[in-house]
């Protein structure tokens, strides 16, 4: 599920595109700030909306850059919800760079997705909104780290149970790696309304580089 963002960013009376004077390539460092100040404008108004921000990161496309907004909640999250909420950060983004400047310099582009079920498993509410999954995990012990693959019974804010071939079995979180949802094609038609992975697509003439994280 992904609202985008596809015109670029207007500024001023005439509608001209931000454009940086600065070189093409930003410093990792200043990515990783932006990236900052991004966070302290966007995750206020995807908690207000209800949802949580799963993840944000900030990457150059070509000439501009890309800003992809990965929200979540118990229960999923509609297409409509992640319209509302693109259109809620793109106008708090053009609050605060009206109040204080540009902060995403030049051009860029707003993404906003749910999370797709390649998303690894790391925090509580991951694992409880993934509850009847089949997931594989690595789970961390004395004798050594073992794959254990097994299907999500119950979850809370302490521990997992899963289901596996020996019998259900209770795993406090800090014994375990980051869960991985198994796709099980004889229940894909329970996937049909949720992302498969991070499907948003470039403008094909423009190759992503530089990632920051």
């Amino acid at each position: 599920m992904t609202q985008r963002g596809r015109a670029t960013r207007p500024s001023g009376p005439a509608g001209r595109p931000r454009r940086s004077d600065g070189p093409r390539g930003a410093p990792r460092g200043d990515l990783a700030a932006r990236r900052t100040r991004l966070r302290e404008v966007i995750e206020p108004v995807v908690s207000a909306a209800g949802y949580d921000l799963e993840d944000l990161s900030v990457s150059r496309a070509g000439r501009r850059h890309v800003v992809r907004v990965i929200v979540g909640a118990d229960g999923g999250i509609s297409l409509d919800a992640v319209a509302d909420v693109s259109r809620a950060v793109s106008a708090a983004l053009d609050a605060a760079e009206e109040a204080g400047g540009d902060i995403v310099a030049g051009e860029y582009q707003l993404e906003v997705s749910s999370p797709g079920v390649d998303r690894p498993l790391t925090l509580p509410r991951h694992w409880r909104r993934n509850v009847g999954r089949l997931v594989k995990v690595t789970v961390r012990g004395d004798a050594g780290d073992r794959q254990l693959t097994g299907r999500i019974t119950a979850a809370d804010d302490e521990r997992v149970t899963l289901e596996t071939d020996a019998g259900p079995a209770a795993h406090p979180y800090p014994e375990l790696g980051p869960g991985r949802v198994q796709v099980e094609f004889n229940r894909l038609d329970e996937l049909a309304d949720e992302d498969l992975g991070d499907d948003t697509d470039i403008d094909d003439d423009e190759d992503l580089e530089d990632e920051e994280r």
